[in-house]
């Protein structure tokens, strides 16, 4: 099928999501750090585009969602942000591509906050200071129930009623099914990678999500539109 060069990728479930990062990696020799990087300097700058006026607290949990997370953390302390990185999960315990952004933050000294022992006691009054909360908890990968500490940090990022921008999607609603919209973080934004998910268009999740605006990672175009229906356009996403 002849492909048009303003068509947009349509939505992609959770295995086209994986299968677009294994073929990038292995097909097109893109190193998934690059992927990873590419991901967290766009979600940081739709932020910055968003307006910022204060500090801005990323919470993070130990997969490639907080290594995105680590990402904006990064580009928005080099933009002269002030930044504070709160861990949901000790930091033994992250691992792959987010262990080697991690790391980065630890030598450029950016503040990081190890997982306290209670969230619901440690959060709150960091995330009072916040003129923004990044939600970096959990990525397309989650499904089933949220469990602790995820549970706690989302119902205290919720208590917080700050302004949040979801990475990928809300933590702890399913990619695919648009189960947990009850659990979920409530986002004021999502900044969502390579397009949109199912999840998106379930009945309720914009409430939810906010505005979702679909960021480039570097993914060539036409490996995206080899794997997934490419539409002319997308009612809620923006552009980035």
């Amino acid at each position: 099928m002849n492909r048009q060069c303003g068509e947009r990728v349509g939505v992609m479930t959770r295995d086209e999501l994986r299968e677009v990062d294994r073929r990038a990696i292995e097909e097109f020799g893109i190193p998934g750090l690059v992927l990873m990087e590419n991901a967290g300097r766009n979600a940081a700058a739709l932020l910055k585009s968003l307006g910022i006026r204060g500090l801005v607290a990323i919470c993070c949990g130990k997969g490639n969602n907080a290594g995105d997370g680590f990402v904006v953390a990064r580009h928005l302390e080099n933009a002269g942000v002030d930044v504070r990185v709160l861990l949901a999960v000790p930091a033994t315990a992250i691992r792959g591509d987010a262990s080697v952004e991690f790391n980065v933050l630890r030598r450029a000294g950016t503040p990081v906050l190890d997982a306290p022992p209670e969230i619901a006691t440690a959060w709150p009054d960091e995330l009072a200071r916040a003129d923004w909360i990044i939600d970096a908890l959990l990525g397309t990968g989650f499904q089933g129930t949220v469990r602790e500490p995820f549970l706690s940090a989302i119902a205290t990022i919720n208590a917080a009623h700050r302004k949040v921008l979801a990475i990928d999607l809300p933590s702890g609603l399913d990619c695919d099914t648009g189960a947990g919209l009850r659990d979920c973080i409530r986002a004021t934004h999502t900044a969502t990678f390579v397009a949109r998910k199912p999840c998106f268009d379930v009945r309720g999740a914009s409430d939810i999500t906010g505005p979702v605006h679909v960021l480039d990672i570097g993914v060539p175009r036409a490996l995206l539109l080899e794997l997934t229906t490419p539409v002319a356009s997308a009612a809620s996403a923006s552009p980035a």
